[in-house]
C-alpha cells in the first residue's frame, strides 16, 4: 500500500468483530455494530503548532486504538476498507 497520511491524520484498519454473543447466539450481519477499535496501519508526520513547530504523534502504527463511534473517513484501498481520522478522533490505545 503506499499512501502516507497527512499532518496529523491516520490510517486505521478495523479489528474484525465477534461472531458470536458470549451466550452463544450468531448475531446476523445485519444487526453488527461498526466495531471501533482499529490498528494503526500509518500515521502522518504530525501537525504544525502557531510557532511552525511539528508536534510529533502519540499514536504509532501497530498501535491498537479505541476510536469514537463515528469519527474518521471511510476509504477503500487495495480491496480493503480502512479509516482515515484526526489523532483528535483517537480515544486511547489499548495495551
Amino acid at each position: 500500500m503506499k499512501i502516507r497520511p497527512l499532518n496529523d491524520r491516520l490510517l486505521v484498519k478495523r479489528l474484525a468483530e465477534e461472531e458470536k454473543t458470549a451466550g452463544g447466539i450468531i448475531i446476523p450481519d445485519s444487526a453488527k455494530e461498526k466495531p471501533a477499535e482499529g490498528e494503526v496501519a500509518a500515521v502522518g508526520p504530525g501537525k504544525v503548532d502557531d510557532s511552525g513547530k511539528r508536534i510529533v504523534l502519540q499514536v504509532a502504527v501497530g498501535d491498537k486504538v479505541l476510536f469514537s463511534k463515528y469519527g474518521g473517513t471511510d476509504v477503500k484501498l487495495d480491496g480493503e476498507d480502512f479509516l482515515i481520522m484526526r489523532e483528535d478522533d483517537i480515544l486511547g490505545i489499548i495495551e
